[in-house]
């Protein structure tokens, strides 16, 4: 039987504030099994809004893309100005 996933799941609520929970799901879950898991979307009602874009590793992910142990879901925040600014 497989192990069980070691996930984490990281969301910045703003400039310099991290929130980080680690959460163990079964094999197969998903990026949306792990931001439920982390229950951020309890805390920050902002998160469960369509749209919210996730990833993983800094690499954008779909709702329903499969994880792997000791990866890193991360939960961005709409930009409100230009980075390159």
């Amino acid at each position: 039987m497989p192990a069980d996933l070691r996930i984490s799941v990281v969301w910045s609520p703003g400039p310099r504030l991290i929130r980080e929970v680690h959460v163990t799901l079964q094999p197969g879950s998903t990026v949306a099994d792990a931001v439920q898991a982390g229950g951020l979307t309890h805390a920050f009602p902002e998160l469960s809004e369509p749209g919210f874009v996730t990833g993983v590793w800094g690499r954008k992910a779909l709702a329903d893309q499969p994880l792997q142990d000791r990866d890193r879901v991360e939960l961005y925040r709409p930009l409100t100005v230009d980075p390159k600014v």
